[in-house]
Parts: C-alpha cells; structure tokens; sequence
C-alpha cells in the first residue's frame, strides 16, 4: 500500500493507494478547492480540464477504460452517461472509444446544470458539489426515449470517486423510472471511495455493481480551517433560465454513436487563421492550444486529436465554474464571465498564452460578448460547432478572428 501526504492551504490530504501499473503522479495532481463543502481536488492530469493534456493521452484514457468495462458482458440495451461538468468529456470519450471497440445498441447522456424548459428530467443532487444541483434529461426523441427508460445495464462515468454517494442518489433515481435495471458500472480514472460507502451503495441499488478504474484507494482528509480560503464565496448558480438556444452539443438529450466532425475542410480553413510558423509544413515553435467551454469539452478533444493526427502539436483544455485555490498543481487562475448567460465567474487553470503559438476556443454558444473578450485579449480563434440537424450526429466547425 503506498502512501502520500499532500498540504493544501485547506488541510491535508492522505491517499492509501493500493498497487497498480499506471504511476500516480501521471494521473494525478492535487489543488484546494474554493468551497465549504469539499475542499480539496484531485487535479486529473489525462482528463484535459483543469491541466492541459494531449489528445493522445486522452485517447489512451478513454480507451483504457472502455475496454475495461467491455471485459464484462454489456448486454443489448445499456446506458453510459458522464457526469457534469467536470466528467462530460470524459464520458463522451469513453462512450466513443467503446462504439470503436465494438459496443451497439447503446446510449449516451450527459447530465447537465442547465434548464431546458418543456423537456422531462430526473433531478439529483451532488452534494459535496460547489453546484449542487444536476439534470438528467429524457431523450425527446421517441425510441432514444425508450432505450432510455430500459436500459439493462447503467454505466456511470466520472473523473474520481470520493464517496459514491452522488451515484447512489442517481441510481435511485433512475430505479423510480427503469425497474429492468439488472447491473451498474462505475467508472473513473480513480476511486478512492472507503469500503463501507461501497458496500452501502451495492446494498442500498440492489442490483450488481462494479467497479472500473485505473487506481485506486482511501483518502482522507484533514480541514485546516483556514479561515481567508473558508471566506471566499464565488456564485455559482445559474439564473435558472432555459438554455436551448444556447446550447448545441447534443450529449445532453441522448447519442447513439460518436460524432462525425465534418473535416474536410478543417485545415485549409485554420491555415487562415493560425499563426504563421504553426503551419504542419513548418517546425513546431509552440503548441496549439485547443480551449472547450464548461460542459462542452468534448468538440475541443475532437478538434485537437483531428489537428494532432494531421501532424500539429497539440494541448487541450477546458473553462470551468468551477472555483479552486492557487497553489500546489494549480500555479494560474484566470477569471472571466460565463458565455453561456448567466452572468456568473468561469475559470481557466494554468494557463498562460505565450506557451502557446495560437488558441482556439472550441465552443457551442453563439459568439458572445464574454466569449468574444476573451478572444480578443487571447488573440484566440473561434471554433463554434454546429450540428447539421438535432437528430443529426454530423458536426461542422466554424472559424473567425475578430
């Protein structure tokens, strides 16, 4: 059993790791989080949120885990759904590396923060959360609907794993609508939820559980009470208006196969755009930076691993609501509005510009003003992402500089 202590100006954290091939320190980081209700983040280092990671390295994560939940048995009829906001990505790129492997007849959701008006939804809370309150919305389509509502086997996805307990209020909850569900997967990068807040989760579904990740572990830990950090209070609560015109990645109402990005003319259109020296015909100086937005990070890994496998040097990354302590592996905070009408801080984590020779903000909102000051005061392009229809899993890429 390997054991780490890390001082966070919160308190301290200590890990009881158990055996595993992939090093810890190549999962993971470690940062305070601005927030009475947990304060402390395990820092993902392949997850490309708070940390920038390559497409490959992403790759490697979301396949890794699919085959380890492919080893088991996956019925007709399941459902895969990423957890908001941080996991989003990362569900989406498990679901798809598993469609690679062979998977059918499956569904991806994605849960939400926001409100779509008209549109069902089962309601659940994550408690420890700096935004408590999560959707998970009915597909509106009629049969995406049905395979929503039987589903044999529920596959739930998350960066880490701390106690279960937010899994278990959705299992709940998804029990009330789909009493055919017969197993569940619980998936993350690491898991470091106690034994006894396993056993209450397999106990309290009623159904099998297993458990899928890469390591994993106790963890503890041990408040300061640091009174300046405990002060802080940032607003992170949405405004409670419907979004639909806002918002365009389909995740969220149900997909049943991977995206297929229109890039037929991704590259002469970036060649337009990004700096003279970046060009796939010259030596590398710098990276690209491929920047997603909140709960779409999925297009920036997409964008990124189509510019990585066309020969560019390649970072992805995404903005956040999320509000974290600078310090230990959180060495930048940047702060802008939200551009997805709120009016509420969003953040971008270890960032700094001039590491990067251009950055492309990958983005399903309409251009905004948010949206647009950050592009201006990156020098950044734009790379909105449109849907050729709602049913349609077919997706182009719009460029601009202003």
């Amino acid at each position: 059993m390997q054991t780490v202590n890390i001082q966070l100006d919160t308190g301290t954290l200590r890990l009881e790791i158990e055996p595993g091939h992939i090093p810890v320190k190549r999962l993971l980081g470690f940062a305070a989080r601005v927030s009475s209700k947990r304060k402390f983040l395990l820092v993902s280092k392949v997850l490309g949120k708070h940390y920038p990671v390559t497409p490959k390295l992403m790759s490697w994560s979301y396949r890794g885990l699919a085959r380890l939940v492919l080893k088991s048995a996956i019925g007709t009829s399941s459902l895969w759904l990423g957890m908001a906001e941080t996991a989003t990505g990362l569900g989406y790129g498990v679901f798809e590396a598993a469609c690679h492997e062979g998977l059918k007849n499956a569904l991806f959701i994605q849960t939400t923060r926001y409100h779509l008006d008209h549109i069902e939804r089962l309601e659940f809370e994550e408690a420890h959360s700096h935004a408590t309150d999560f959707f998970l919305y009915y597909p509106v389509d009629t049969r995406l609907r049905q395979q929503f509502l039987n589903a044999t086997e529920l596959v739930l996805i998350d960066d880490e794993i701390s106690t279960g307990k937010t899994f278990l209020r959705l299992i709940k909850a998804y029990q009330q609508v789909n009493p055919n569900l017969s197993k569940v997967f619980i998936v993350s990068l690491v898991n470091f939820a106690h034994p006894d807040d396993r056993q209450t989760l397999e106990v309290e579904a009623g159904v099998e559980v297993e458990w899928v990740c890469f390591r994993q572990g106790v963890l503890r830990f041990e408040d300061s009470q640091n009174v300046v950090i405990d002060s802080i209070t940032v607003n992170v609560s949405g405004n409670g208006e419907c979004k639909k015109h806002l918002l365009a990645w389909p995740g969220r109402l149900g997909m049943t196969a991977p995206v297929c990005l229109d890039d037929d003319n991704v590259l002469e259109q970036l060649k337009v755009f990004i700096t003279p020296g970046n060009v796939n015909s010259t030596p590398f100086v710098k990276p690209l930076l491929v920047l997603g937005t909140g709960e779409c990070n999925a297009p920036a890994y997409l964008l990124g691993r189509l510019l990585e496998r066309n020969g560019f040097n390649v970072k992805v990354q995404s903005t956040t609501r999320s509000p974290i302590h600078k310090g230990n592996d959180i060495a930048l905070v940047c702060q802008f509005e939200d551009n997805y009408e709120d009016g509420i801080a969003n953040f971008i984590y270890n960032l700094e510009p001039d590491d990067y020779q251009d950055i492309i903000v990958c983005h399903e909102t309409p251009l905004n003003i948010s949206l647009t000051e950050r592009l201006y005061t990156w020098h950044a392009i734009s790379a909105r992402i449109e849907f050729k229809s709602t049913d349609s899993n077919h997706a182009k890429l719009h460029f601009f500089r202003p």
